[in-house]
């Protein structure tokens, strides 16, 4: 199984081909905003919510003992906060096939 992977480069390549009017400068800057904006709003912990899509948080991981995978030398992880994506309803049953 092949498996495709989408990068910034290839989201803006695909609303070059379906919004043929703008340059593909002012795509790239919109794309670059819009990321932008999400990453600033998760750094002080707000919700994103893109309805039909999913929503965006933040958690966060308590502090605890890990191991290095390579090495196997036990690790002192720190407390930390991680971006959470939960999937909405209709992108479950778009990726499912029952949509």
């Amino acid at each position: 199984m092949v498996k495709f992977i989408m990068t910034r480069n290839d989201l803006i390549k695909k609303l070059q081909e379906m919004l043929k009017v703008y340059p593909q400068k002012d795509i790239a800057y919109a794309v670059k905003i819009m990321f932008d904006s999400m990453v600033e709003a998760l750094k002080r912990e707000e919700r994103i919510e893109i309805r039909g899509f999913g929503n965006f948080t933040i958690r966060e991981r308590k502090s605890r003992t890990g191991r290095n995978p390579k090495s196997g030398a036990e690790v002192k992880l720190e407390k930390r906060k991680v971006p959470f994506f939960k999937t909405g309803k209709e992108l479950r049953l778009m990726v499912n096939n029952k949509k």
